[in-house]
């Protein structure tokens, strides 16, 4: 299996490798393990819903 860094990762998703590495820490991406100070990524690993969006529709009615 092949692994990208969280640099490597960032130019691909466009966030910061910071965010990334936060992520990973809080177990968001599958799959990602930690070699010393530098997380790994595998290759083909989708980037993670951003958790502070509110996926609730338009107009709906609170209760």
């Amino acid at each position: 299996m092949e692994y990208l860094t969280t640099i490597e990762m960032s130019q691909i998703w466009g966030i910061s490798s910071r965010r990334i590495a936060v992520l990973c820490g809080q177990g968001r991406i599958s799959g990602a393990v930690k070699k010393g100070k530098t997380w790994l990524i595998p290759c083909g690993s989708k980037k993670p819903e951003d958790a502070r969006r509110n996926h609730r529709k338009r107009g709906a009615v609170r209760c």
